[in-house]
């Protein structure tokens, strides 16, 4: 459970196709993102200038095409208060109109009914601005809103919006004031904002600095809007590391580990912008064994994924995931039982609850979770563990409510469900018998590697190599002053880098040359 005194640490591992990114609590693992360096799927936050392709009067919904394989969805009460004024901006947008003069000039109001239908406002072919607030799931495709924000370290801001209201989580009633008025007087025309948590005590300058930029990045939609009556990416969210920082950051946050040197600096710019006095967190990582190795992040990893997740003396969870729901069964498995049973039971249930807070936020779990813990007869202990668990759970940033335990031992937790539950496939197909039960006797794999090296060195003519093992094989061959690396270093007249890896399997062993390149 997290303490005022935890340390949060992020660690930021730049592969040449994805960006992960993992936050550590005290070293424990508690979210892992990944972002792809390809193209970028639908993700929430994302802007579109979509077009309507079908209602579904049933439903008070439409399906939208953004451009995506799957169309979006978009129901009645998503359009927003004033989706008339965004839709008069798209109408009346092409290239021959000034844009700022025809966004300050729309009327706001008046408010959609809550009661009216989708049919009397959409019509089959009309592009409409939409922003994906759930991920394609499944069959499913995006779920869209159509009252756009743009998100900042300290404000949210909302085109075409009148209010401006302050975080509850706020409490000085002088300091609410203090910011609600501040922010009104700095808003341009036809602009709302939410002041969020972090703005207490923020000075003007602070404020409207960070105001500009975002009005300035909604501003970057309006010449795509004009010139492009077609389906269109308007403009996405930050990176997930600068989301991830921006939603975080936060006096306890202590070290921002970066393996890449263009990353290191694109979030540096990006603290010093949000939290300048958090700049020197920043650190580029040099190490020889990769960021995540030397952080314990593969391990964990590994440890963590897997439908069985052991506790501590021998308990464990078993996860199963389906569509629909969620599933843990907790299991005490070989734990060793203290003279009373019902204390015994309720601290395994203790420690399987606080597995259970990190594997939501760890899967981005989201739906029906069921869990079911193991009996208890005590009603006390019940109300115990509920609570606790509704106190783990305070530091989730996804929405999710927590109901009492059923006389039968079950909790039933819903948890907002935004993108697809992450899943990491933890099983290893041996490299070496290819799944078939088999592998090569240890006793000549330093034969097989000194073929292999021989080939490159006298056929290819590589001079300078990385020997890339496991570190139980990476082990054996140097062990001892006569090590076997040392040895094929002499022979072969040749520079060769033992570089150890727990990606690869027991056996498994891979070269490159000094480019980084694996070698065949």
């Amino acid at each position: 459970m997290e303490t005022e005194n935890s340390v949060k640490d992020l660690v930021v591992n730049v592969t040449s196709s994805e960006v992960q990114i993992a936050l550590l609590e005290n070293g424990r693992l508690i979210e892992l993102n990944k972002e792809s360096s390809q193209d970028r799927p639908c993700s929430v936050g994302d802007v579109f200038l979509g077009r309507v392709k079908k209602l579904l009067p049933a439903m008070n919904a439409a399906f939208v095409d953004i451009g995506d394989e799957k169309e979006a969805f978009i129901h009645y009460l998503d359009l927003g208060l004033y989706f008339d004024a965004f839709d008069k901006f798209v109408r009346g947008s092409n290239p021959n109109v000034n844009m700022e003069s025809l966004f300050s000039r729309i009327q706001i109001g008046p408010v959609l009914p809550k009661e009216g239908r989708i049919e009397d406002v959409l019509k089959q072919g009309q592009m409409i601005i939409a922003q994906i607030k759930k991920e394609p799931i499944s069959t499913k495709g995006s779920r869209l809103s159509a009252e756009i924000s743009l998100a900042g370290r300290n404000l949210v801001l909302l085109p075409f919006a009148q209010k401006v209201s302050v975080s509850q989580k706020i409490s000085s009633s002088e300091e609410k004031r203090r910011l609600e008025s501040l922010v009104k007087s700095i808003l341009p025309k036809n602009y709302g904002a939410i002041i969020r948590t972090a703005a207490e005590g923020k000075t003007a300058a602070v404020l409207a600095g960070e105001l500009r930029s975002l009005i300035d990045k909604w501003k970057t939609s309006w010449n795509k809007i004009a010139r492009s009556k077609g389906v269109e990416l308007l403009f996405t969210e930050f990176s997930k590391t600068t989301v991830t920082l921006r939603d975080l950051l936060n006096d306890s946050f202590s070290n921002v580990f970066v393996n890449e040197q263009n990353a290191y600096e694109e979030i540096k710019d990006y603290i010093s912008i949000i939290s300048p006095e958090q700049e020197k967190i920043v650190k580029l990582y040099d190490g020889k064994e990769p960021v995540f190795d030397h952080f314990e992040v593969t391990r964990q990893i590994k440890s963590s994924f897997g439908k069985v997740v052991p506790l501590k003396q021998g308990a464990y969870l078993v996860i199963e995931t389906t569509e629909a729901l969620n599933v843990i069964d907790v299991n005490s498995g070989t734990r060793a039982k203290t003279t009373d049973q019902e204390e015994n039971t309720f601290e395994v249930n203790r420690l399987a609850a606080d597995e259970i807070a990190r594997q939501l936020r760890l899967r981005d779990m989201g739906g029906i979770v069921i869990v079911d813990f193991i009996d208890m007869d005590s009603q006390e202990h019940r109300n115990a563990l509920f609570k606790y668990m509704e106190e783990l759970l305070k530091k989730d940033r996804a929405r999710h409510n927590v109901l009492p335990l059923t006389k039968f031992g079950l909790m039933q937790i819903t948890r907002q469900r935004i993108r697809p539950v992450t899943q990491i496939d933890t099983a290893e197909t041996c490299p070496m018998c290819h799944g078939k039960g088999k592998i090569t006797s240890s006793a000549v794999i330093d034969e097989q590697i000194e073929e292999k090296l021989s080939y490159l060195v006298t056929e290819k003519h590589v001079s300078t190599l990385d020997l890339k093992v496991s570190p139980i094989l990476g082990s054996y061959l140097s062990r001892g002053f006569h090590s076997y690396v040392r040895k094929w270093k002499k022979k072969y007249k040749c520079r060769l880098n033992l570089v150890e890896s727990t990606d690869l399997g027991v056996l498994q062993y891979e070269f490159y040359n000094e480019k980084g390149e694996m070698l065949s």
